[in-house]
Order: C-alpha cells, then sequence, then structure tokens
C-alpha cells in the first residue's frame, strides 16, 4: 500500500520536524544563552523576538498556498533549517557569537514558520476530516516530544559535553552541528515517507486558490465572534509564555539568586525522560477524548489541566527542596552523574501530562476558528495571533522575574492565566466539533 494511505508513516515524523526547530530556536536557545553566560533580561528580549516569524507568517502564507506544493515547501524549509543549525555551531567559538547566532536563529525561524504553514495546510488538506480529531493528539504528541526532544534529550548531550570538556563553548558548538545533521537525516526521512500527490490539496483548495491575498486575510476577519476569538488566542498563554522563558533560568540558577541550582544534565534527565513519558499520555488521551466527546464537554477540564501545575512551581520556589537522589548512568562513552529532585520531578510530570492533554483541545479549537475557504491561511493567521500572545510576554518575562524575583514571578504567572480561562468560557461552536463520526 503506499504511505498516502498510512499516516502513521509520515504524521510523527513530518510534526516532529515542526517542533524540534522551534525547541531549539525558543528554548533550547534560553538554556545555551544562560550557560554561556547572557543575562536574563537578555535572554527574555532577543529569544523572544525569534517569536516573530510565527507571528507575521500569515503575511507570506497565501504566497505558500498558491505556488507550488506545500510538500516541496516543507522539504526546502527543513534543508534550510538544517544548513542553519550547522552555521550556528560554527559561529559560537567565534567573536560575537551572540549577535552571529541569533542573525542565523532568525533565517533558521523564518524557515521553521514557513515549514509551518506548508505542513499544516498539508495535514488539514490531505488527511480525510473524519481523521483529524483522532490524530490531532497524535500531532501534538509528537510536536511536544520534539520539543522536549529538544530541551530534554539536546539539553542532556550539551551537558555531558559540557563535562566532559570543561568548555561550555565547545559543548555548545558540537551540541548544534549534531542538531543540524539530525535535522537534515530528518528531512531525508520526510522527503521519503511524505505523500508525494496532493490531488486532495488542489480538489479542496481550488477556490482559495483563486483569491487574492487581500480577500483571503479579510476573510478571516469576518469569521463569528471574531473579536473574542482573537483576544483569547492573544491572552489564553500569556502566563505560559513567561514561565517557558523563565523556567530554565530558575531551574538552572545558584540558590541565593532563588533558583533550583540544577545542572544541564539534571534539566535535560529531567525534561527529555519524564516529560517525553507524561507528555505522551497526556496527548493521545486529549486526542482520544475529543475524538469519542467533542470538545465541548473536554475543553474547560483541559484548560485546568494545562494551568493548575504551575502553583507545583510556586511551591518549588518557595521551598527550595534539596536533590533527593543521584542518577548514575554508564552507557559505554556516555556517563552521567547528575542530582534529581524528587519535587522538581513530580511538578514535570503533572506540568507536561497537563500540557499534553490541555493543548490539544486548545489546538483543536483553532482548527475550528481555520474552517471554510483558505483553511490552511487561515490556520497560519490563528496561530500567528497565538505566536504574537507568546512573543510580547516573554519579551519583559526576564525584566519581571527580576523585579518579582521567582517566588512571586511564578503567582504572576499563576494569575495570568486567569484570563483565558474566562475568555474561554463565552466561545460559541459546535457541540460536538472534534467528535468522531460513528459512520464506517
Amino acid at each position: 500500500m503506499k504511505t498516502d494511505n498510512k499516516p502513521w508513516f509520515w504524521i510523527p515524523l513530518l510534526n516532529f520536524a515542526s517542533g524540534l526547530p522551534y525547541a531549539v530556536i525558543i528554548s533550547v536557545s534560553v538554556i545555551m544563552y544562560k550557560n554561556l553566560g547572557i543575562s536574563n533580561e537578555d535572554i527574555g528580549v532577543y529569544t523572544s523576538l525569534l517569536y516573530l516569524p510565527w507571528v507575521i507568517k500569515p503575511l507570506w502564507s497565501p504566497f505558500i498556498e498558491l505556488n507550488g506544493t506545500k510538500r516541496k515547501w516543507f522539504l526546502a524549509m527543513q534543508f534550510i533549517i538544517s544548513l542553519a543549525f550547522l552555521l550556528v555551531g560554527f559561529s559560537i567559538p567565534l567573536n560575537h557569537f551572540f549577535l552571529l547566532s541569533l542573525a542565523i536563529f532568525w533565517v533558521a525561524a523564518f524557515a521553521s514558520a514557513s515549514n509551518d504553514v506548508a505542513s499544516d495546510g498539508f495535514y488539514l488538506l490531505v488527511l480525510p476530516k473524519e481523521q483529524q480529531s483522532f490524530f490531532l493528539g497524535i500531532r501534538s504528541t509528537f510536536y511536544r516530544m520534539s520539543l522536549l526532544a529538544g530541551n530534554g534529550l539536546i539539553v542532556l548531550f550539551a551537558g555531558y559535553l559540557e563535562h566532559k570538556y570543561g568548555d561550555n563553548t565547545k559543548a555548545w558548538s558540537y551540541t548544534m552541528i549534531a542538531v543540524g545533521l539530525l535535522m537534515a537525516v530528518i528531512t531525508a526521512y520526510n522527503f521519503i515517507f511524505t505523500p508525494k500527490s496532493e490531488i486532495n490539496t488542489v480538489q479542496t483548495d481550488k477556490e482559495a486558490h483563486d483569491k487574492s491575498f487581500g480577500s483571503v486575510f479579510a476573510s478571516f476577519f469576518k469569521k463569528k465572534q471574531i473579536g473574542l476569538v482573537l483576544a483569547f488566542i492573544l491572552v489564553f498563554r500569556l502566563g505560559e509564555s513567561q514561565l517557558l522563558k523563565m523556567l530554565s533560568p530558575f531551574l538552572l540558577d545558584k540558590k541565593e539568586f532563588g533558583g533550583m541550582a540544577l545542572d544541564t544534565e539534571s534539566v535535560g534527565i529531567i525534561y527529555g525522560t519524564l516529560g517525553i513519558t507524561a507528555l505522551t499520555i497526556g496527548g493521545i488521551f486529549g486526542g482520544i477524548a475529543i475524538s469519542k466527546h467533542g470538545l465541548t464537554k473536554w475543553m474547560l477540564p483541559m484548560f485546568l489541566a494545562m494551568h493548575l501545575p504551575i502553583l507545583g512551581f510556586i511551591a518549588l520556589a518557595h521551598f527550595q527542596p534539596e536533590a533527593l537522589f543521584h542518577l548514575h548512568i554508564n552507557l559505554y562513552f556516555f556517563e552521567i552523574n547528575s542530582p534529581l529532585n524528587l519535587y522538581t520531578c513530580i511538578t514535570v510530570i503533572l506540568e507536561q501530562f497537563g500540557y499534553g492533554f490541555g493543548f490539544t483541545g486548545f489546538m483543536m479549537y483553532l482548527i475550528y476558528v481555520a474552517e471554510g475557504e483558505s483553511k490552511t491561511s487561515h490556520y497560519a493567521l490563528a496561530t500567528g495571533f497565538m505566536a504574537l500572545g507568546m512573543m510580547l510576554p516573554g519579551m519583559i518575562s526576564g525584566y519581571i522575574q527580576q523585579y518579582l524575583g521567582y517566588q512571586n514571578f511564578f503567582i504572576w504567572v499563576f494569575i495570568a492565566t486567569i484570563p483565558g480561562l474566562i475568555l474561554s468560557r463565552f466561545l460559541i461552536f459546535p457541540k460536538d466539533f472534534g467528535k468522531k463520526s460513528e459512520e464506517v
């Protein structure tokens, strides 16, 4: 059988190829710059600016939709991303590495945002609608697994190299080169296994191809409840956007600065093993729940599952529990001996399970927002506003953290989740949206 009829062959790695660059550019860069001596304020501002390509990607999404196949687009963009990460690795030992690496990350960010547009459109138009709610959970899971592979396994690898060489510059240079090579392998896999026929795309979006850029954008802003919808998308991740920027610095900072004083390897272990497992289970459960009962029943429980675990970080910052055990792993040449904190592990497990479970509901709602003609461009617009809601608060997160301290910062982050929860209760959409049809 052709892989066109086997979504399991291409959906996981295609979404992994969307998430891994995002993880490296937005999250791993935070840890890298922290360990290379960049301040929290600069990290918050400049790494948050890397969100901009995802914010403005709707401006060129119609160009992607109207020119060439989406498969050609995402393969070309993934190749560019591979080269960019290699160049970042080579730039780290140089003078002015901060500006050089940021400039290259910007190129990778634009390519990654374009890859997302093409991949999302490919999924929406090639996969039958009745399968989308189930595979949304799988997409979300593998996307988040790629984020945690970046925050976990890649960071773990970098931490191992830091200890091996005693030189953070060399360690992160080698790490970024390895990421570039990994991305090249994933690109080759997607070239082989993604469906090569886009007949469904042409049939579904025939009318959209006849539209002008202006009409595509205008039709999005004529959608029902669009003011409320945009307000919800912008504020829903207000707390999370700040949490994600300052969480790694919190785990790495010394006790006298209010942090948990973990080493790079410990952060990698916590996110790359326990976090991946919890996220996988949460994402699969989220997709199954929506496909069986629809989004209406599960929206509030999912959103609460995403936000309540922030209370655990408030407790960690307040009590700062000490490490309770050491984890020793010796795999031939790869040896790890890191202190782990049981309370931190439990908090991360709960946070990642809740995120995997709850974020599925948020993304399902964005699919509803994109329903209708020009769904690829409309989905890009929706996710662009989502990225704007991540970028702006993230830019000031370092200043807020420095002003409040970690304890009060996490309290503020929890409070910042409330507006999105309130707005979600006023959204109107079909009761059974996302529910899998019982018809064979």
